[in-house]
């Protein structure tokens, strides 16, 4: 499996890009802000490699800001959680007053190929099995991606050592220990974690280290 990424310009956001080998058609997760098309581009470029679907693993702008462009632009289909696919075109509705003043007088629209996703749902695409996670508690729509039980794109819910913060519109402090309890720690320790933010982790060793889940292993 080929994994490739590079962190936003903004928030140093991770994008992810998917595929089973170099000269494949792949997929694209997350890609920020400011637009990132030509960072894309070059990865593409490098590898070979043929878009044909972008994912969202929630709605704020940092992991959804260049997503109209790009899935416009190669005419590929944008996947989004159902509780999250109005903030593609309304991202003030995720974002706290302070953040969403910043984007007075910006004008957003969603792709024009939209496919909303719920929990569970699988997707067989570019070779590689694709299993929804609904994971709310950073936002409604929170998602994650399993990956060929091979890799789990964690977007904002886990990172190496931490989690996502829950003080954003839409996000619940209960619903990140419930998805942490239920969704996370019955994983396999062998998946290699990519998060939205930071280094990449495995979930055997976030299960070993990382406080949070720690605290919830004590109290379960």
């Amino acid at each position: 499996m080929l994994v490739a990424s590079f962190a936003a310009p903004m928030f140093a956001t991770n994008c992810w890009v998917i595929a089973s080998a170099p000269g494949a058609e792949c997929i694209v997760i997350d890609p920020g802000m400011p637009d990132v098309s030509h960072q894309l581009s070059a990865i593409l470029d490098e590898f070979n490699l043929k878009p044909v679907a972008i994912f969202a693993t929630h709605g704020h702008l940092d992991h959804t800001f260049s997503i109209t462009p790009i899935a416009d632009g190669y005419e590929i289909p944008a996947y989004i959680h159902s509780q999250d696919r109005l903030a593609l075109a309304h991202p003030e509705r995720c974002l706290s007053p302070e953040f969403a003043a910043t984007l007075a007088g910006m004008e957003f629209v969603e792709p024009r190929d939209v496919r909303e996703l719920r929990n569970g749902e699988l997707l067989e695409i570019v070779g590689l099995t694709i299993t929804s996670i609904h994971a709310p508690g950073h936002t409604a729509g929170s998602l994650m991606f399993e990956i060929s039980n091979e890799l789990l794109i964690s977007g904002d819910v886990l990172f190496a050592g931490s989690i996502g913060r829950t003080d954003s519109p839409t996000g619940s402090a209960k619903d990140m220990e419930e998805s942490l309890r239920k969704k996370i720690l019955p994983l396999s320790d062998h998946l290699r974690v990519l998060p939205g933010h930071g280094d990449e982790t495995t979930i055997g060793r976030e299960r070993k280290y990382n406080p949070y889940l720690n605290s919830l292993k004590a109290r379960y």
